[in-house]
């Protein structure tokens, strides 16, 4: 597997990936109806911002999307999400993404990187996330509708980087 930056002809590979991870509703706060338009421009960030591609072979398995979490007073902060397919999930895709966006802040000069809506029953990001140095600083109670669990939570969570590195 190689993590790359994402070019335009990618595209029509990380939108059913994008498509089916947003339609599933359990994982991201994502609008299910959204279009390809819409996700396409949601999801490319513009530099300095960057998305990527996890590719095995001609074979997207997963992307991610990484920027300053917000602007101003508070872009010392940066923030990354994450998707994989279907048929890529547990073999490390995920991990691989997010080591890579970790890398990327830190090269940036980003003092920490945040997560502004993890959804708690995500058990397997949330544990991913833990082991790479990250620690749940709140939740919004019921802020995600969850197809089959109803409400539940939306996890903050933050890895500072001035702390040890962990993963």
């Amino acid at each position: 597997m190689h993590i790359r930056a994402f070019v335009e002809n990618d595209w029509a590979h990380v939108w059913p990936i994008v498509r089916d991870v947003v339609q599933a509703r359990e994982t991201f706060p994502f609008d299910p109806a959204m279009t390809t338009t819409q996700a396409h421009s949601l999801w490319i960030e513009m530099p300095p911002g960057l998305t990527v591609v996890a590719v095995d072979g001609d074979r997207v398995l997963g992307t991610a999307k990484m920027a300053t979490n917000r602007p101003g007073p508070g872009s010392h902060v940066s923030s990354a999400s994450f998707m994989v397919a279907a048929d890529a999930r547990g073999r490390g895709v995920g991990t691989a993404l997010c080591r890579f966006a970790l890398d990327w802040a830190r090269e940036c000069g980003y003092a920490g990187m945040q997560f502004n809506a993890v959804v708690e029953s995500n058990r397997s990001a949330v544990e991913l996330y833990q082991r790479l140095g990250f620690h749940i600083v709140g939740t919004v109670p019921g802020a995600f509708e969850h197809p089959t669990l109803g409400r539940v939570g939306l996890h903050i969570m933050y890895c500072d980087f001035s702390l040890r590195r962990l993963g």
